[in-house]
């Protein structure tokens, strides 16, 4: 099979951590006792790598880990996966940012057959949201090992000065609370969020989602010009324009935005659920006693904010070992394997873990309760479902700055969507 070159071409050099004093398996010659495993440098790993002698002892297998900073994997998928090396069995990947093209490459191995195998695993516990995201063309080619959702960070003191009894519960209602307390506190930005033309892409689709919109319509054409995008490219660069920093510049990402409110400089900030701890750790946030969570406000069409697998499991379609392979992501994704990593603070992708109330323990419960209310109306995607994903956002993502800076959003979507539109043709050739 010919293979597609990828990422680039640098490739970083690494290490082949072996869990197992035998390790074996290395030439490829069949199937093998050892499962080769490369992961990406993650809390989840970590406590895989601590469970794992429970997995060997059950299977009498053997687990070899490669772990490596996402930069590394992209650079080792990059010389292997094109290869058709068959030195991978198991691989952490991330569905929205390179699934499609993993998947449309054949690297990924269709599991359609191994996810209805076992009853007991059960596929249907997985959330639609995450499932969605590692399906291709109607075949799961992934399991998702850690979600996201997106919510509403708010000030609790701030709200009560402003006498506000309760978070806002619509966009309409945002909008007015975050007015409200900028015109009372002029140092305090009623509401902050991500801003960089890329980064603002993935928190700004909850909002065009809970306006009726998507970056693409039911047919697969562009669709960031339809009333529903114009409206939330409007609203979202709005809020952030009438409401934001002072002097706010368009080139932040999650940290500057986090920055701006643990410092206590915002009142409302919608960001994805992973990230709270920054919010609500003394050691790094001013207000961490004052902080709140809300589930995304509704739009016109709901409250709709994403529920994305951000890191999934597959298996190498070259693997020789893949039985072995589809093992390891077994027990590694099963319910009792996600309830310990939930509970260590991992968010998972299964239903009855989450129904679960010892898998939430550590969570503060209001945190609970949005991302309950954001798994049940959640969109699988954050991005455009593209293979060229990264070019794809530097497109849509230029009518929020547009917006941010008092540009006319709407014929910055008119453009915005034209030159959607020949990215999609092109990539469709």
């Amino acid at each position: 099979m010919r293979r597609r070159s990828i990422f680039g071409t640098s490739l970083a050099v690494v290490t082949a951590m072996s869990l197992s004093a035998c390790g074996g398996g290395g030439d490829g010659g069949g199937a093998s006792t050892t499962v080769r495993v490369t992961l990406a440098n993650h809390v989840w790993t970590e406590n895989v790598k601590q469970a794992l002698p429970e997995f060997e002892k059950q299977t009498g297998l053997k687990v070899e880990i490669t772990q490596l900073g996402e930069d590394q994997l992209s650079d080792q998928y990059n010389v292997k996966l094109n290869a058709g090396s068959s030195d991978i069995d198991v691989m952490m990947y991330r569905p929205l940012q390179e699934g499609r093209l993993f998947a449309k490459n054949t690297y990924l191995d269709d599991l359609s057959d191994q996810v209805k195998a076992n009853a007991g695993w059960d596929f249907s516990d997985f959330q639609a949201g995450p499932v969605e995201a590692t399906t291709y063309e109607g075949k799961p080619v992934g399991v998702p090992i850690i979600t996201e959702q997106e919510v509403l960070y708010y000030r609790k003191d701030l709200l009560a000065k402003a006498g506000l009894s309760a978070p806002p519960k619509t966009l309409d209602e945002l909008k007015a609370a975050a007015a409200k307390i900028k015109a009372a506190e002029p140092d305090i930005a009623g509401f902050v969020a991500r801003t960089g033309k890329s980064p603002a892409v993935t928190q700004f689709s909850s909002f065009l989602y809970s306006f009726g919109g998507d970056f693409v319509d039911g047919s697969g054409k562009a669709a960031v010009n339809s009333d529903a995008a114009k409206q939330a490219f409007a609203y979202y660069g709005g809020l952030i324009k009438d409401s934001g920093p002072a002097n706010v510049s368009t080139d932040m990402g999650w940290p500057e935005a986090m920055a701006i409110f643990t410092q206590g400089k915002a009142a409302f900030y919608t960001e994805a659920n992973s990230l709270y701890k920054n919010a609500t750790d003394p050691a790094k946030s001013k207000v961490s006693d004052q902080v709140g969570f809300a589930p995304f406000p509704a739009g016109p069409s709901g409250s709709k904010p994403y529920n994305i697998p951000s890191w999934a499991l597959g298996i190498n379609s070259s693997s020789e070992n893949q039985a072995n392979a589809w093992k390891f992501i077994e027990w590694a994704t099963s319910k009792e394997q996600t309830l310990a990593q939930q509970k260590s603070g991992v968010p998972g992708a299964r239903s009855s873990v989450w129904a679960n109330p010892e898998s939430t323990s550590t969570f503060p419960k209001d945190l609970v309760e949005a991302i309950a209310a954001s798994t049940k109306a959640g969109v699988g995607h954050d991005r455009p479902l593209v293979v060229k994903v990264a070019e794809a956002r530097e497109i849509v993502g230029q009518p929020i700055v547009d917006a941010i800076t008092g540009k006319d959003a709407a014929a910055a979507a008119d453009t915005a969507n034209a030159a959607f539109q020949k990215f999609l043709d092109d990539e469709a050739k």
